[in-house]
């Protein structure tokens, strides 16, 4: 296992390398929602997630994090305001029972709404078209994760989740109305390896691994993406005793399969267990880069706030409520 860990580590450095003289791939896969962050607090951090625990809502990111939850029932849902008036929700729910005897369970749910098109169609007239039907183009997600310590220093985990993006009707000459409608079944799977120095952690993941989805002739993948993340709460260097603080400290690698190899780095401070401030960098982006938030945690209920600039198409705005049990 430690000899994996090393190999991965190498792997985040080649791609740092790599960063620097970057492959341009753009436009080899569909439902690039499944993309999007959906957690306020993982995107405050600039999505350097891959290695952290304990949370529903790392079913987005690396389905292992479930495995060491922090409650019996952990809940969050999360809104984001995306780009062009497209908005995200999603829901996370984890359950660990008998005390995470026989692992945890996950249930992920994720949609959008991509707002109101007016439809057209091809017609002989001066203008060339006429206006259809106003429809409503839509995605969703909804996974079944299952995670679970194997010893007291390494965890696995996985999902399936079925995905469906539906983009309205169209009017076929000589063949009707058809529903473009595409659908397919993904997988995720992860891992997180505690080293036992101190708070450092290795983790590895692979989301949205699945065959070619098509809507009518030409096929295409989804999304897939690799990611090898490190994480360390560096107080732990610093201090001997920081009881109800942590400066947690967080690295990804991500070769996703239709972009440039990209590096998340993330930072949170946690003071007395209440207040959260992150901040965090997401490398080779076009138009975004920066990352921020915060949030408050009271009486096992969480409120996270994260903030995105996001170039000529303005701010992006997420806002996740989290519950513990």
């Amino acid at each position: 296992m430690r000899k994996l860990y090393i190999v991965g580590v190498i792997m985040i450095c080649s791609l740092m390398v790599k960063n620097a003289y970057p492959q341009v791939k753009l436009a080899q896969t569909g439902f690039q929602f499944l993309s999007v962050g959906a957690d306020a607090r993982a995107c405050g951090m600039g999505e350097a997630f891959t290695t952290v625990e304990g949370q529903a809502s790392a079913l987005f990111y690396n389905p292992a994090g479930i495995a060491r939850l922090g409650s019996s029932i952990d809940i969050a849902t999360n809104y984001t305001k995306w780009i062009a008036d497209i908005t995200h929700y999603s829901l996370s729910f984890a359950f660990k029972p008998k005390a995470g005897k026989y692992g945890v369970f996950g249930i992920s749910v994720l949609s959008v709404d991509y707002g109101e098109i007016q439809g057209t169609m091809v017609w002989p007239n001066p203008e060339g078209y006429i206006e259809t039907e106003v429809f409503r183009p839509a995605a969703y997600a909804i996974g079944v994760g299952y995670a679970r310590a194997l010893t007291d220093k390494f965890v696995v985990g996985g999902q399936i989740k079925h995905t469906a993006q539906s983009l309205g009707k169209s009017v076929i000459p000589d063949e009707g109305v058809k529903k473009n409608i595409a659908s397919t079944f993904a997988y995720d799977f992860g891992t997180i390896y505690r080293t036992g120095f101190k708070s450092l952690s290795f983790g590895m993941c692979v989301r949205n691994f699945s065959p070619e989805v098509k809507f009518e002739e030409e096929g295409f993948q989804l999304p897939l993406t690799f990611k090898i993340g490190i994480s360390m709460d560096l107080l732990d260097i610093f201090m001997s005793d920081h009881k109800g603080h942590s400066l947690l400290v967080a690295i990804d690698a991500a070769h996703p399969r239709a972009y440039r190899e990209y590096i998340n780095m993330g930072m949170e401070y946690k003071f007395m267990n209440m207040l959260a401030l992150r901040v965090g960098y997401v490398t080779s982006q076009d138009e975004y880069g920066l990352t921020a938030g915060f949030g408050v945690h009271q009486f096992g209920v969480s409120i996270d706030y994260a903030y995105t600039p996001f170039g000529v198409f303005g701010n992006v705005h997420r806002l996740t409520l989290h519950i513990l049990r």
